[in-house]
């Protein structure tokens, strides 16, 4: 996706609403429609893009990938999925505000498992082996069309790599992980912001091994 130089102007200035405390749905709508932006530059916008105190808040609790070794960890599964498949597709992806990548695909209810699948699934298998939390739960939306296969097939996979663990589908994986007391892997805003720890399992990997490509958001144009 082409960016367009008017991007930039439009982070500054929702930045700018948002500090001073406009509300985030209506300065959003405000500045998607001065601009004239596309459905996809304001899912961006909303993506990526907070207010300075809750970017903060949430940078604080992110851990590095040492420090999931030993503990207890929870895998909000679409979002990091999704999240790795658009990078190997060469979809956009996105360094947000509040230091977690994330993609703008939009198409967590429509799911299906594709080519890319198999490759992120190893390249999560590779990461769980290599750093050793104490147990995984690997969580999937039953609701969404062939989960119970997938979460067969991750269970399979991470008895295979020796991952202590389950992985499951269940109909809202939120609930589990809002009363979670170990470490969260997702860039759900919301789960974020009740966590009490969170790895960006997704971005690591975008970052360390995939080398991709993103969209920075702090970075001036």
């Amino acid at each position: 996706m082409e960016i367009p130089k008017e991007l930039w102007e439009a982070i500054e200035d929702l930045r700018y609403l948002l500090s001073r405390g406009y509300p985030r749905e209506g300065s959003l709508q405000a500045v998607g429609n001065r601009y004239n932006f596309t459905q996809d530059l304001r899912h961006l916008l909303r993506r990526g893009v907070f207010p300075a105190h809750v970017a903060e808040a949430r940078r604080r609790k992110m851990v590095s990938v040492e420090e999931i070794r030993g503990k207890q960890l929870a895998i909000d599964g679409y979002n990091v999925i999704i999240t790795l498949e658009s990078a190997l597709k060469g979809k956009t992806i996105l360094l947000a505000d509040d230091g977690f990548i994330r993609d703008i695909s939009g198409v967590s209810g429509g799911y299906r498992e594709g080519a890319a699948t198999t490759e992120a699934l190893g390249l999560i298998a590779d990461l769980l082996e290599a750093s050793g939390p104490a147990q995984v739960i690997f969580l999937l939306d039953s609701p969404i069309s062939g989960s119970g296969e997938l979460a067969a097939r991750i269970r399979a996979l991470m008895r295979e790599r020796g991952v202590c663990g389950d992985a499951s589908a269940v109909k809202v994986p939120e609930r589990i992980m809002e009363g979670y007391k170990g470490i969260i892997a997702s860039s759900d805003s919301a789960l974020i912001d009740q966590a009490q720890g969170v790895f960006d399992l997704a971005g690591h990997l975008i970052r360390e091994k995939l080398k991709a490509s993103f969209i920075d958001m702090g970075m001036k144009r």
